[in-house]
């Protein structure tokens, strides 16, 4: 590892911020990186390949239909532009050539319409989708995501993220209620979520993974859902998603993944609680540090270490003590969605005990500074 950091003059990186794609999300296990390996060396006809690995998917995951992607940003936009093709052979190829006279418009909460590292808009757009809004950035309730749905609706778009806000907002299986009312797909992006059947029990008739954060497999994504929905995403291949294809070695590397990790039981909240409670306590010993576990705002189970800073005493605002341990070697990089708020948060799902304590003997060196 070394000589690879060396070879390109890298800095080692301490992940303290969770499954990030900004840091190369996750780390697949070495039955994953064998079978990446046998994908990589190895010919096969891809359709045959991504048809037989869809269908293992799916009795894994007792669904109609599945298909492997590149990530799950594409999902996003080969899933909206499969409600949109719907199967024609001309619109495949001419998604962006022109206008078609047919419904593009794809119905989503405001308070859904993130940047979650690029817009959501942007994947819909993608799609050939226009993005219409329902309800307002603080709430969207059953009546007004219905309100929004007229005759040249594609689709329905939920994002399940800890990115959008939370409060006043319809759960999927309202949002499916809503769907159903109206004859319209519900497409569930549901990126980092860990439950890989909930949301299609809950009546989405698409949902979107990552095949890199929870089921840590290679960078790519994965699409279930309805049968034919699911075909009109493969279909993509010969439309938008031939820019955006997975290869062999992924498909073979997720569809691998999501075998063991339906198997392997999962590390809990309060593993991740005894975890870092000694790390929690180290930093509580630094002056103007006040540490506490917080729990995932989007409801898994998933637990973190807050860190509320008072600048004057500890010597430096919570955004430049992001700054500053970014910058140091190994980089350290937390959860700083609320540094302007004098709060950050550290993940320790990719940590080690060993790391934990170098990530404390950063924080503390920065007392010092």
């Amino acid at each position: 590892m070394s000589s690879t950091l060396e070879k390109y003059n890298l800095k080692e990186v301490i992940n303290a911020s969770g499954r990030m794609t900004a840091l190369g999300v996750s780390t697949p296990q070495p039955e994953v990186v064998d079978t990446l390996c046998f994908g990589v060396n190895h010919y096969f006809e891809m359709k045959d390949l991504v048809n037989k690995t869809g269908e293992y998917i799916a009795r894994l995951l007792d669904v109609e239909n599945a298909v492997v992607v590149s990530c799950a940003s594409a999902g996003i936009a080969q899933s909206v532009a499969a409600m949109i093709v719907r199967g024609d052979a001309y619109r495949l190829e001419n998604l962006h050539a022109h206008a078609h006279a047919v419904p593009n418009e794809i119905v989503i909460a405001k308070g859904h319409n993130v940047n979650f590292g690029a817009p959501v808009g942007t994947m819909i757009q993608l799609g050939g989708g226009r993005v219409v809004e329902a309800g307002w950035a603080n709430e969207c309730s059953a009546a007004q995501l219905s309100a929004a749905i007229n005759a040249n609706t594609a689709a329905i778009v939920y994002i399940k993220s800890h990115h959008c806000v939370q409060k006043s907002m319809l759960s999927v299986a309202e949002a499916a209620e809503v769907a159903k009312a109206h004859q319209v797909p519900l497409i569930v992006d549901a990126a980092a979520e860990e439950d890989l059947k909930l949301y299609y029990q809950q009546g989405a008739d698409l949902v979107i993974y990552s095949g890199a954060k929870a089921i840590e497999g290679p960078t790519s994504g994965l699409v279930i859902g309805k049968h034919q929905y699911v075909e009109w995403v493969k279909q993509q291949s010969a439309g938008i998603g031939r820019a955006m294809k997975v290869g062999k070695e992924g498909i073979l590397g997720l569809t691998h993944a999501i075998e063991i990790y339906l198997q392997r039981s999962q590390e809990t909240g309060q593993e991740m609680v005894s975890k870092m409670t000694p790390f929690i306590d180290g930093l509580n010993a630094l002056t103007g540090i006040r540490s506490r576990v917080v729990w995932d705002s989007a409801g898994r189970d998933i637990a973190r270490a807050e860190v509320n800073f008072d600048a004057a005493a500890f010597g430096m605002s919570a955004k430049e003590a992001v700054s500053k341990l970014q910058q140091g070697n190994p980089a350290i990089y937390c959860r700083a969605y609320k540094a302007n708020e004098g709060t950050i948060e550290f993940d320790v799902r990719s940590v080690s005990q060993a790391q934990l304590s170098q990530v404390l003997a950063a924080m503390t060196q920065l007392t010092q500074e």
